[in-house]
Formats: C-alpha cells, sequence, structure tokens
C-alpha cells in the first residue's frame, strides 16, 4: 500500500496539477505574445502543457505534502516543460531562462503589495524557522533518493538573520534524469527576484547547479536584493562553452 502511495503520489494528483498549471499559463501568456505572437504562443502553450502531463509521472516522490519542497519540485516540472519546448523551436536556453525569470516576476506581480509583506514578514516567524530547522534535519535522514539534503545555518543578527546550505538539489538531481543540466542555473536564478517581492534579502554565492559543492543561502529581513537578471554566470566562458 505505501509502496502504490508513493508510485501514485503525482499521477492521483495529475488533474489538480493540470489546473494549477492552466492557471499559471494565463500569466505566462502575456509574456510568451511578447516574444512570439499569438500563433508561435498558442502552438508553445498546447506543446508546454503536454510535455507537462508526460513529466509528471517522472517526477520523484520525497514526501509528498509533509515535504515543503515538493512543490518547488512541481514548479520545476512546469519550467522544463516550458524549456524543452522552447528548444524544439530553435530558442537557446538563455533565451528559454529570460522567458522564465520574467514569468516569475509576472506571477509575483500578480500579488498584492499587502499580500507580499506579509508573506514576507511570515518568513522570519519563529514558527517558519522552526520548519526549516524540521527540514533541514530530516533531509539529513536521507530517506528519498530524490530529495534535497541540507544543514540550518543560525544567522549572526548582522550579516544574515538566517540560512540554508544545500549539499544535494532534488531539482539538480531532477533535470540531470531528465538531460537538461544546462537548464538548472536559469531556473535557480528565479529565487532572487521572489526574494526581492517578499523582502528577504538573499544572498547566494555559490550553487550546485553552477558546479560548486552546495548552494549557500543567506536571508536578512529588508536587505536589498542585487542579484538578478543577467546571471553573473553567462559571463564565465566556461559555462558558455557548455550551453
Amino acid at each position: 500500500m505505501k509502496k502504490q502511495m508513493v508510485d501514485d503520489y503525482y499521477t492521483s494528483r495529475k488533474a489538480k496539477l493540470l489546473k494549477d498549471f492552466d492557471k499559471a499559463a494565463k500569466r505566462l501568456r502575456r509574456i510568451l505574445v511578447s516574444y512570439y505572437g499569438d500563433d508561435l504562443t498558442d502552438t508553445i502553450a498546447r506543446e508546454t502543457r503536454q510535455e507537462y502531463e508526460a513529466l509528471i509521472p517522472e517526477l520523484p516522490y520525497i514526501g509528498g505534502k509533509k515535504n515543503l519542497l515538493t512543490r518547488n519540485l512541481i514548479g520545476s516540472a512546469q519550467a522544463l516543460a516550458l524549456y524543452r519546448v522552447l528548444k524544439r523551436h530553435g530558442k537557446t536556453v538563455e533565451e528559454a531562462g529570460k522567458v522564465i525569470y520574467e514569468a516569475v516576476e509576472a506571477q509575483i506581480g500578480a500579488y498584492s503589495r499587502l499580500l507580499l509583506c506579509l508573506l514576507g514578514k511570515l518568513r522570519f516567524t519563529k514558527l517558519v524557522v522552526k520548519k526549516l530547522r524540521k527540514l533541514a534535519a530530516e533531509s539529513q535522514k536521507r530517506r528519498y533518493p530524490g530529495d534535497w539534503v541540507c544543514t540550518f545555518v543560525e544567522g549572526d543578527g548582522e550579516e544574515f538573520d538566517f540560512g540554508i546550505d544545500y549539499t544535494e538539489c532534488g531539482i539538480c538531481k531532477f533535470y540531470h534524469a531528465q538531460g537538461a543540466d544546462e537548464f538548472t542555473p536559469f531556473l535557480c536564478l528565479t529565487d532572487f527576484p521572489m526574494s526581492k517581492a517578499f523582502g528577504s534579502g538573499l544572498v547566494r554565492t555559490m550553487t550546485i547547479a553552477e558546479g560548486c559543492e552546495k548552494c549557500d543561502f543567506r536571508w536578512k529581513r529588508g536587505r536589498e536584493v542585487k542579484q538578478g537578471w543577467p546571471p553573473e554566470f553567462l559571463n564565465i566562458q566556461g559555462f558558455k562553452e557548455n550551453v
């Protein structure tokens, strides 16, 4: 029974996942039209939904609703579906990355400033920090091969309020299994517009997606977020040769 639950976790929720995808696609459409016009956008939208539906059974189980990062994994499948379709239509990984980045900005822009402020404050509450500590501790048990592994980093009250070091990334693993390593750094970049909107002051100096040993997330409430588009890694010759 337990194995069946694991195997069927995403497929049994396919209708809900596709419904959520369709809502996000409505916001994405305006961005796609600005790049490709109505006709090509219609084709891209249709093919992306088909691609995403095919990816749903491929998603690795990492604990379902009990794992806060399950929704990140689902979101990564939506982004991967769009990237694959754009690639088939001759678009570069950089262009696909920019489209995804702008899509995240548009999604955030649909929220009211009051809601963004409340969500930003919530992230620094004792309850949420407690959940992040628990998430990190549970990850060390390595129950699911496709999951993240991380440690919670106590803040010093000056440079940052708290942090997380990820030594294994679920999205990197999923994209590697799907043959899409080159797109992973672009998806990672979308953490910055989200942090900027929530006022959570993210600073990150390295990522696993760029070949580093870990992703070092450091948050400080109210700090200015300086990273964003274009990504710094595009200036690295080694990266350019690999895309």
